[in-house]
């Protein structure tokens, strides 16, 4: 273990109308779900559900048992958490519409 007392860290949260970025000082083997619990974030949103929610860590693939993995990860110096909205559509199926509606228009409908 380091012998830092504190790294530097980044917890992000964005919405539709803003963003909230929190800096933060935390000690060395803080989980990215520690350092979101520590922000604020949940108190601030209360629709931020520490039970539920998804997280990732910027510019980082986290392997292949999907976002929830974030949760556990042992954040680094400079590190930024970054929390997940709950989809409002299905992806698939709102290009399906897209597409759908483009057809039309262009059949002339």
């Amino acid at each position: 273990m380091s012998n830092q007392k504190t790294i530097a860290v980044e917890v992000v949260y964005a919405l539709p109308h803003e963003q909230r970025l929190m800096s933060l000082l935390v000690e060395p083997g803080t989980t990215a779900l520690q350092a979101l619990e520590q922000s604020g974030i949940p108190r601030e949103y209360p629709e931020v559900d520490l039970a539920t929610v998804k997280l990732g860590i910027f510019g980082q693939a986290l392997g292949t048992k999907g976002l929830a993995v974030a949760a556990e990860y042992v954040l680094q110096p400079g590190d930024r958490v970054e929390v997940y909205r709950p989809l409002i559509a299905d992806p698939k199926e709102a290009r399906k519409q897209r597409a759908a509606k483009a057809k039309r228009q262009a059949e002339g409908g």
